[in-house]
């Protein structure tokens, strides 16, 4: 029997992660609405050292849903949001979904051009944008259905100390509210949607009642392998599902205050679920970076250690070289769940002796909510492995000519996955949405061997292996190598 038929990987499973989990109908808007009935004291977000608690971000996000709805967004609508991590980007989030509404996340760098092809597909009527970005969207209003434009001035977010500092007429200064933030005419200032002129208090505001696990919560656009963006939407099942299963695979997170620093972006999948809507469901706080710059993050853990840090190797890394030269402390920082590339063994040895915490690999894709598997986090991981198939979730190694077979264990093969969060699929595009799936599982498009005890290794993507000589190079291997290399940095 191979491993994927006897789910091999449950026996590494410690103690406190169950093989099976309950998901109900939940969604996120349940899932907010529980923590704020009971943690509206407890602090919910923390930006350059200004707290809010969960009673006050709610205020926030209704009154910003009241405004939204001033402008015409209805239940099944789609709102796009351009925004770095920030308080008002969680309000936003927030008040989208209170309104039976889909967020379509953006990164807020991107090019009118990048932007473009998106904005035509999802037809969002309003966006939510960092008054930086404004002129960026200002280009798209004769090209797409956009209509009204929301700028926020992350800076108002900000401690009213460092607002009047920021106002100094000193170069540096100048220089940082600069990179911060910039006049945005044309647009409606944040603000102004939660002024009570437009929508009122909020008061009557509630979780729209015809949201279901089924309703599609958020949008992402991935380019996967084919280079041509796909709005993969995900449902409040789907994120509800990774956000538990996350929380299973931690020891006792959330039974203490956690401290969830966001430093990834919360327009990606990872950043967004490890941070923006894991925190809420255990009533952490989050600590928003708007770029994950080791300055900023170096700081923020001298003034206010987080607790949880999900990020890449290089930010571990860089961490731990920052922490040494210039003698801080990191050593209250529990765990650390990596993602995106391979993570190596030296980076694990030197951030858990700096930190006395846990740091594991993880894999996964927006597709997936991103989550499905993860190294334990009880002493069993294994180096060069992504880990083991979290809850509820299967995963299997097909033969790329035959996708009905399953390959033996130890030999490489496309990886097929399914589980609660695989996304049902891309927004206006059934072909590459079946294209994606075979007999209900989700191809990856990776490579990768499952090894007879459950362990997963990753290989390669499919469209990234090298045909050289007649033999297969994966990228991973030559990357190996030049990491191993005297003369080779990063």
């Amino acid at each position: 029997m191979s491993a994927f038929e006897s789910k091999a990987w449950l026996q590494h499973y410690p103690e406190w992660t169950p093989h099976s989990l309950d998901y109900d109908d939940t969604t996120l808007l349940d899932v907010y609405d529980n923590n704020l009935a009971i943690n509206a004291e407890k602090s919910a977000t923390w930006f350059f050292g200004r707290s809010q608690t969960y009673g006050e971000l709610d205020r926030q996000v209704r009154r910003a849903a009241a405004g939204l709805r001033a402008f015409g967004v209805r239940p099944g609508d789609k709102v796009a949001i351009i925004l770095p991590n920030c308080p008002q980007h969680i309000a936003a989030f927030y008040a989208v979904l209170k309104l039976g509404a889909t967020v379509v996340e953006h990164n807020p760098l991107y090019t009118a051009h990048e932007l473009a092809g998106p904005f035509a597909d999802h037809g969002a009527r309003v966006a939510i944008t960092w008054d930086k970005a404004a002129p960026t969207l200002e280009k798209l209003r004769d090209s797409s259905a956009l209509e009204t434009i929301i700028s926020v001035n992350m800076v108002e977010a900000m401690p009213k100390v460092k607002q009047l500092a920021l106002r100094l007429p000193v170069k540096k200064i100048r220089e940082q509210r600069d990179a911060l933030s910039s006049p945005a005419p044309n647009t409606v200032p944040w603000e102004v949607l939660l002024g009570s002129a437009l929508g009122g208090e909020g008061a009557d505001i509630v979780s729209d009642p015809s949201v279901t696990k089924d309703s599609i919560a958020l949008i992402l656009y991935t380019s996967g392998t084919t280079g041509a963006p796909k709005g993969a939407q995900l449902t409040h099942g789907n994120l509800f599902a990774n956000m538990i299963q996350g929380k299973s695979w931690v020891p006792g997170l959330g039974e203490q205050d956690e401290r969830m620093l966001a430093a990834l972006p919360m327009f990606h999948a990872y950043g967004l679920t490890m941070v923006g809507t894991l925190s809420v469901y255990i009533g952490g706080e989050m600590v928003l970076l708007p770029a994950p710059r080791i300055p900023l993050i170096m700081d923020v853990i001298k003034k206010h250690t987080p607790t949880w840090l999900p990020g890449v190797p290089t930010l571990y890394e860089k961490i731990v070289e920052a922490a040494e030269k210039d003698n801080i402390d990191i050593s209250g920082i529990r765990n650390a769940f990596c993602g995106a590339a391979t993570l190596p063994v030296a980076t694990v040895d030197k951030w858990e002796r700096a930190t006395g915490g846990r740091l594991v690999e993880g894999y996964g894709l927006t597709e997936t909510s991103p989550v499905i598997v993860g190294n334990p986090m009880n002493g069993k991981r294994r180096p060069g492995y992504v880990g083991i198939p979290f809850p509820d979730t299967e995963v299997r190694i097909a033969d790329p000519d035959d996708l009905d077979a399953t390959q033996p264990d130890g030999t490489e093969g496309e990886i097929l996955v399914r589980g609660p969060q695989v996304f049902p699929g891309y927004l206006n595009q059934p072909e590459a949405t079946e294209s994606s799936f075979h007999d209900g599982w989700y191809r990856t498009g990776d490579i990768g061997v499952m090894e007879e005890d459950g362990f997963i290794r990753l290989v390669a993507r499919i469209k990234e292996v090298i045909i050289t000589g007649g033999f297969n190079v994966y990228p991973a291997e030559v990357e190996e190598a030049m990491r191993d290399h005297p003369d080779i940095v990063d």
